[in-house]
């Protein structure tokens, strides 16, 4: 599979499990809300707080599983390396990674509110490698 058909991918279905590596170099899967942005970039929100954010201070490799809200059918994985943007730079970006995947929201200025005091961070993930390559 191609990133293009990867990216196609992720821009329809949002449910997926993200891998990073904890310091021992085991996974750490975590189910999360996936989409692509105007770059090309898979973007994924989280918490500062997150396993996942300090897995990726370390080591910033990560592999996306992205499914169907069926999870049984179609499904397409993809690798990168993720940056962490923080607040106050992801703040829009969030508000566009929102509007991507759930439309727009009821209230705008509750919602900027809450990445501040959730401490939210967005993952940018460049694509290196998507699949599978076969079926079956």
């Amino acid at each position: 599979m191609d990133l293009d058909e990867a990216r196609a991918f992720l821009r329809t279905h949002h449910r997926a499990v993200l891998h990073t590596a904890r310091q021992d170099g085991s996974p750490q899967l975590s189910p999360v809300l996936v989409t692509v942005d105007d770059d090309g970039h898979a973007i994924i929100s989280t918490r500062t707080t997150s396993a996942k954010v300090a897995n990726l201070v370390r080591d910033p490799r990560v592999s996306v599983c992205a499914f169907t809200d069926a999870f049984f059918g179609p499904w397409v994985r993809v690798d990168g390396r993720a940056r962490i943007v923080h607040l106050p730079e992801a703040l829009e970006p969030l508000v566009e990674y929102y509007r991507r995947i759930a439309g727009e929201h009821d209230d705008w200025d509750a919602y900027r509110r809450a990445m501040w005091d959730e401490h939210r961070v967005l993952l940018r993930i460049t694509l290196t490698a998507a699949g599978p390559d076969i079926a079956g």
